[in-house]
């Protein structure tokens, strides 16, 4: 069994006053009931068992709200102390306070009705105006203590739920915060992937043709082929670099890349796989006058053309591979297909993360994503992207 809690140091300080004051109502015989006679020692039953409820008013308000009608009751009957009675009130307004819900909303219409009742039948015995004093008295030792701690029970639960609240605000907040640092970095790993890594992985398939061929023009070739994507993968570098510094800070921002550039990107690609034996050819069966698009669906559809051309000169076979650009009143379609055998090996390192960044830039604009062979040993990579701006700029 757990032991009781100790009394509340305020509590045990009231019971002593309280003690004290019975006390001198005692020695100056300060009675409230028939105080012309000699009440003897019984007194003390009644106050020191109001004392020992005032010990428990916090602890445990049920147990205290027993001994004080008791106490009072003994009180009553051997003499009346008036610091009893207001000990009792005050254990009424504690166990309102402190005890539990259904006990104080109990003992609010009790009070009530139990000054009432004390009116009524105090006029009906008595059959004088003085009775209505009694009443007001009898409001005054229970209705008044047991409202007052009920009020101010329910203003400290309405600040608790304010304080649990504002909690759950400062949580959501952080939550919201957290998730806004994460997609934003998300962002960052995708520009930093198709604006970079493109580049790099050029330069370290032609580093490796350089090293192999004996030929001085084709590795003269090569060379040129390194240093044109190394310039242009410092340049980008430097570029978002630029961007991350200066966001936020009132300066311009660089003007996002379209598909009006797409013959420069097959330009570039055909390049740089010139050494394995690939040949790029971009069909736009976009009608002339389609709707014009939203920057976030441009810059996806760009982005994933740029990563399946880089792809196609990092994995695929000699052949041709080919863009196809399609748009219709609800989405605009991007398809690239290139040889593709499963024997061939890859001409530079790669860990999947062109394949996750076009998923991601597909998925925050609501669209749909598919990569994988097909027949005939060919690679296709197709995408929709639907012409509204979907969840987030991408």
């Amino acid at each position: 069994m757990s032991r009781p809690a100790p009394p509340h140091r305020h509590d045990v300080w009231i019971a002593l006053a309280g003690l004290a004051g019975g006390l001198l109502g005692i020695a100056f015989g300060l009675y409230t009931v028939n105080p012309e006679r000699d009440h003897g020692p019984a007194v003390l039953v009644g106050l020191l068992l109001m004392c020992g409820a005032e010990l428990l008013r916090r602890t445990a308000p049920g147990w205290a709200l027993g001994i004080a009608v008791v106490a009072l009751v003994v009180d009553i009957a051997t003499g009346g102390l008036l610091a009893v009675l207001v000990m009792f009130t005050d254990v009424l307004y504690a166990t309102t306070l402190y005890g539990p819900a259904r006990v104080a909303r109990a003992l609010a219409p009790g009070s009530v009705v139990f000054s009432v009742a004390a009116t009524v039948g105090t006029l009906a015995w008595l059959r004088a105006p003085e009775a209505l004093l009694l009443g007001v008295l009898a409001a005054g030792v229970t209705a008044t203590p047991v409202w007052t701690g009920l009020m101010l029970r329910q203003h400290r639960e309405a600040a608790a739920a304010e304080r649990l609240r504002a909690e759950q605000t400062a949580l959501l907040a952080e939550m919201d915060r957290a998730q806004a640092v994460a997609a934003e970095r998300s962002r960052m790993a995708r520009e930093l992937h198709d604006r970079v890594a493109n580049h790099l992985s050029a330069i370290a398939i032609h580093a490796t043709a350089a090293l192999t061929l004996d030929e001085r023009d084709a590795a003269r070739d090569a060379l040129g082929v390194i240093r044109e994507n190394s310039t242009q993968g410092l340049t980008e570098m430097r570029r978002l670099i630029g961007l991350l510094r200066e966001a936020g800070g009132g300066h311009a921002v660089e003007a996002s890349p379209s598909l009006d550039a797409l013959d420069a990107l097959l330009g570039h690609a055909e390049r740089a796989g010139a050494a394995g034996g690939l040949t790029f050819k971009g069909l736009d069966e976009r009608p002339p006058r389609a709707a014009r698009l939203s920057t976030p669906v441009e810059l996806a559809a760009y982005r994933i053309v740029q990563e399946a051309l880089a792809n196609a000169v990092k994995h695929a076979a000699p052949g041709e591979v080919t863009v196809v650009l399609r748009q219709d009143a609800g989405a605009l379609t991007v398809t690239v297909t290139s040889p593709f055998h499963e024997r061939t090996p890859s001409r530079a390192p790669g860990a999947g993360a062109g394949l996750i960044g076009m998923r991601e830039r597909v998925d925050l604009l609501d669209g749909a994503f598919a990569a994988g062979p097909t027949g005939a040993h060919r690679w296709r990579v197709h995408a929709e992207l639907p012409l509204g701006e979907g969840k987030s700029p991408a």
